[in-house]
């Protein structure tokens, strides 16, 4: 079997998707706010590519690259200069992310859950950041299908 045959949730995202990304801090307060538009595509039933665009208000972009390898078993890999870890369904309508940014601490893991709705058109996503055992930041990302 391939990637699309054996996590069809993931396929389903495939797409251009715009939204909003908010960081915030353990107590709730906003810690930074920018716009995010991404493209995720399958390429040869193995191999997941995720291309996100961020803009911040002030003018500033970044671009990241997120090449995923199909491990099997329904699960996908990803290992970049700047980020490590694995994703795999949980269900018919969540994917479940572990990883780590590669410049921080080991002892900091993030932990994603993205919910897609029964009609594909959106997507409501929220990280965990945690360290020491403990939540010390969290992202949330409401996105919608653009293409």
């Amino acid at each position: 079997m391939g990637l699309r045959a054996d996590m069809p949730l993931l396929a389903r995202h495939e797409g251009e998707w715009e939204g909003e990304y908010l960081h915030l801090d353990r107590d709730g307060a906003l810690l930074d706010r920018h716009r995010v538009s991404m493209t995720c595509v399958i390429a040869d039933d193995a191999v997941y590519h995720q291309t996100n665009r961020y803009t911040w208000d002030d003018g500033r972009t970044e671009v990241h690259e997120f090449p995923g390898v199909y491990l099997g078993g329904g699960r996908c890999g990803f290992d970049t200069e700047r980020i490590q870890g694995e994703f795999w369904e949980l269900d018919d309508t969540t994917i479940y992310l572990s990883w780590r940014y590669k410049a921080e601490e080991e002892d900091l893991r993030l932990y994603e859950m993205i919910v897609l709705s029964s009609d594909g058109g959106s997507r409501s996503r929220v990280w965990q950041w945690i360290k020491d055992g403990e939540c010390v930041r969290r992202t949330l990302i409401d996105e919608r299908r653009v293409g």
